[in-house]
């Protein structure tokens, strides 16, 4: 008898993490998942309602590390 094995899944909001795990100097949030170092500190300690309103914020916070053009004077391209 081959009967499937359960996966275990947790029912709360997941990490956004990408294993890119680079702060932006001037924004404070990470360029891979887009939270703060207090929010990826804090993740596991969490509520799940908190974690999904950080998740929620999340698509707001991406437009911040947009590359700006025109940036030094004098540079050649």
């Amino acid at each position: 008898m081959n009967e499937a094995i359960p996966v275990w899944t947790r029912m709360e909001p997941q990490s956004p993490c990408v294993n890119i795990c680079v702060m932006h100097p001037q924004e404070g949030i990470c360029v891979g998942c887009y939270r703060t170092l207090s929010e990826i500190a804090g993740w596991a300690g969490m509520t799940a309602a908190a974690r999904q309103a950080v998740l929620d914020e999340l698509p707001e916070r991406k437009p911040r590390l947009k590359k700006r053009r025109g940036g030094r004077a004098g540079r050649q391209g």
